[in-house]
């Protein structure tokens, strides 16, 4: 059970400890696309850590990014999770193409 933090947000309250042993399951440069797969998570009732990874871009040129973080048990389902998110995204992707491809007959 996660602790509640005295001063801390409902949100802040719910990421789990450093202390606890936390696994990556998703990484993006995009630190959008990573919120969203942190709601996926937090909808599905797991709770994770978002972490930004900043370089120095003169030193690193293109190095960063955002890792999302879960407990070490949650790791199975959160992965199943953002896999069956990605293909029902692919499928929807490849569906509008079919459509554009595929106009309904009788049109000019």
């Amino acid at each position: 059970m996660i602790e509640r933090r005295e001063g801390s947000t409902p949100a802040e309250s719910e990421r789990p400890s450093p202390n606890e042993k936390l696994v990556r399951v998703f990484d993006s440069e995009q630190e959008s696309e990573a919120l969203v797969v942190r709601g996926l998570l937090e909808s599905a009732g797991i709770e994770s850590d978002i972490t930004s990874l900043d370089a120095q871009q003169d030193i690193l040129p293109g190095v960063g990014g955002t890792i999302i973080l879960v407990r070490a048990e949650d790791e199975a389902k959160a992965r199943q999770l953002i896999e069956e998110s990605k293909r029902a995204a692919a499928e929807d992707d490849t569906s509008e193409l079919d459509a554009i491809e595929d106009p309904p007959s009788g049109r000019r």
